[in-house]
């Protein structure tokens, strides 16, 4: 399930990091040195982040895909 979930990957001078984001999951972030350790990281994340909703029965949301943005 978690691979159909969009995930957003990015550097931040900020950080010093690649940022992985997954706008659906709200607050689901990690970051690594590498954008191939920020996606390994970012699946750990989403997977917690799905089993701590079913934990305490909170609703996860239906993986929508590849959002698209209109200007």
């Amino acid at each position: 399930m978690i691979n159909k979930y969009e995930i957003i990957i990015y550097w931040s001078d900020e950080d010093r990091s690649f940022v992985a984001e997954v706008p659906e999951l709200p607050g689901c972030m990690a970051h690594g040195d590498t954008y191939d350790s920020a996606l390994a990281n970012i699946k750990d994340a989403m997977n917690l982040w799905i089993d701590t909703a079913k934990e305490f029965d909170d609703p996860i949301p239906v993986p929508k895909g590849r959002r698209l943005a209109f200007a």
